[in-house]
């Protein structure tokens, strides 16, 4: 019972990470169609910010995290202002050959300024620590990743299907010259819409630095997993995102337990099996 406890929880926390990051590139790809293959680069960008800013800069934990996840959203933001729109009506080739080289751009700059070792971002007493629920004792940093990951993922849903920029953004998506003869500034909501993706990957990236350390080779490393995670929930859908998310963390954690020996065969081949049930996503309409 303690090896299936320890399973639930560490997949859990483990799915929200991919989630927390896999989130805004289902967006990109299922409601701006932009292939953009560079989404793992603004998580290895967001880690290593909060970890400069909390062990060279000597930031406060709390403070350096929002710091970071804005910086990264800056990034996003510039770099979308400045090429990448330039790459919405071209064919996705385009876009997959200018993100990739994009990522492999801000590998080879993480590795000359930073190095190759692996960085750590040092928790504060409050995380570093242990929870007592009674029954069981939990590391406080694993629920806080759980309790962050339920939080993206009912905010990005209120935003999308609630709120006037959520109705811009699919308005502006499927018809963007009747949208913008009614008034609504396309630029602005792609600009914003792109910073949010980067921003969400950029937490996620600080999230999960324990359970996917941060290396420069970060972008390319778990770029797979995270497209798995958009292929297998269906793209532009957030709740298949967290369902396909928490699934395959579930089972990947469980391989590692088990048959380590295995490592991720059986994650790939559970994508198999549910894109064979579901080719269109778990809950795309």
């Amino acid at each position: 019972m303690t090896v299936l406890f320890n399973i639930a929880v560490d997949g859990l926390a483990y799915g929200m990470v991919l989630f927390v990051i896999a989130v805004g590139l289902s967006l990109t790809l299922g409601l701006m169609r932009f292939v953009n293959l560079s989404h793992c680069a603004f998580a290895m960008v967001g880690g290593y910010c909060a970890a400069f800013l909390v062990r060279q800069a000597q930031w406060n934990f709390w403070l350096a995290v929002p710091a970071a996840v804005i910086a990264t959203a800056a990034l996003g933001a510039v770099l979308e202002l400045l090429v990448l729109r330039h790459l919405y009506r071209r064919k996705e080739l385009d876009q997959v050959l200018f993100t990739i080289g994009l990522s492999f751009f801000l590998i080879a700059a993480t590795n000359a300024l930073a190095g190759p070792q692996v960085q750590l971002i040092p928790l504060p007493p409050g995380l570093a620590g242990s929870v007592d629920l009674g029954f069981r004792t939990l590391p406080a940093q694993r629920l806080l990743v759980i309790g962050a990951g339920l939080a993206v993922a009912g905010a990005a849903a209120w935003t999308v299907a609630r709120t006037r920029f959520g109705i811009w953004l699919r308005a502006a998506v499927d018809h963007s010259g009747t949208a913008s003869s009614l008034g609504i500034p396309i630029r602005v909501v792609q600009c914003a819409s792109f910073a949010a993706g980067a921003a969400l990957a950029g937490f996620g990236g600080i999230l999960g630095a324990e359970l996917m350390p941060l290396e420069p080779y970060y972008a390319l490393k778990y770029l797979v997993l995270v497209l798995v995670v958009v292929a297998v929930g269906g793209m532009g859908s957030i709740a298949g995102s967290l369902a396909a998310a928490v699934v395959l963390g579930l089972i990947e954690t469980a391989s590692k337990y088990l048959a380590s020996d295995w490592g991720s065969l059986f994650f790939f081949l559970a994508m198999a099996a549910l894109l064979a049930w579901r080719p269109d996503g778990l809950l795309k309409r």
